[in-house]
């Protein structure tokens, strides 16, 4: 007697959920390592606006995997791929393609671990005042966006979303590190803050090759399960830098930019926007991300 044969039957994939939502990044936990994806969302002011960007979370994706490949004798990095095939199979679809990025645990550091190469921004408000960014002396004399004689890290505290992050000094740095990490803040304070400069001093100089001046930027960091200090979260993108072209590069003034400066300047000039852009601002964005993207890794961004 025959008998048929069995329907062949298709298990739903198993779904994921984000088990953290920041300013821009959603992150899912994949059991043994992570998947961070990188939204069309963007912040400015610790605000999230009210606008997506089309093909932002690609270029942040895209970008960051470009430094991370290229400062991997520097120090280990958290990146495993961005190819989503490599990824459990909810993130194989157009939704999370190019933006994805599987990434290793990480025991993350509660510092955001800045370094300023030129003097603008928050830092120039701040020098105008009483000739210091961050509690740190600087020279007399110096211009908006001048170079600094050497880049100076200017580490502040994490804050929770809605929240302001604090600026702290390297001493105030090493309390937070040793509270999170007893018997530990010293040596991570030391080890995050000569990565920092390191990694900034590679790229800088090699981006000025490219025809683009990295006038700060900033970076997270993580303990992994051997104990080592490793680069996490995304890492000098429009949204964590200031890019800005260095053919026509003069201090004295504020530079255009490949970054969110240009939102950041219009929030300033309407004050009373209610955090939502126009669609001319929302264009010239992803156009300037783009271009930064192409002119520093030479390749053609396709998403």
């Amino acid at each position: 007697m025959e008998t048929s044969p069995k329907p062949f039957i298709i298990s739903p994939c198993k779904e994921y959920k984000p088990y953290k939502s920041g300013k821009v990044r959603e992150v899912y936990d994949a059991g043994d390592s992570i998947i961070m994806v990188a939204t069309d969302r963007i912040s400015a002011f610790d605000h999230i606006l009210k606008n997506r960007i089309t093909h932002k979370g690609a270029v942040l994706t895209q970008m960051s995997k470009f430094w991370f490949d290229f400062t991997s004798d520097i120090l280990p990095n958290h990146m495993i791929s961005v190819n989503t095939d490599d990824m459990p199979e909810f993130f194989r679809t157009e939704e999370f393609k190019g933006k994805s990025m599987k990434c290793r645990k990480l025991t993350m550091l509660p510092l955001e671990c800045i370094v300023r190469g030129y003097i603008t921004g928050s830092g120039w408000a701040s020098y105008q005042k009483n000739g210091t960014v961050c509690g740190i002396k600087l020279p007399d004399g110096l211009q908006e966006s001048q170079q600094l004689p050497e880049p100076i890290f200017t580490p502040s505290t994490k804050a929770e979303l809605g929240d302001h992050d604090e600026n702290v000094s390297f001493e105030e740095s090493i309390d937070v590190l040793e509270k999170a990490f007893p018997g530990k803040g010293r040596e991570y304070a030391e080890k995050v803050r000569d990565y920092t400069i390191a990694l900034y001093k590679k790229c800088a100089d090699y981006a000025r090759t490219r025809g683009i001046i990295i006038a700060d930027t900033k970076f997270e960091f993580g303990i992994d399960d051997a104990g080592r200090v490793v680069l996490g979260d995304e890492m000098l993108t429009p949204d964590s830098s200031r890019f800005w072209p260095s053919e026509g590069y003069a201090p004295g003034k504020s530079q255009p930019s490949y970054d969110k400066q240009f939102v950041r300047d219009w929030l300033t000039a309407n004050p009373d926007s209610d955090y939502l852009l126009p669609d001319d601002v929302i264009e010239k964005t992803i156009a300037k991300y783009i271009e930064a993207y192409e002119l520093l890794t030479g390749e053609k961004f396709s998403f």
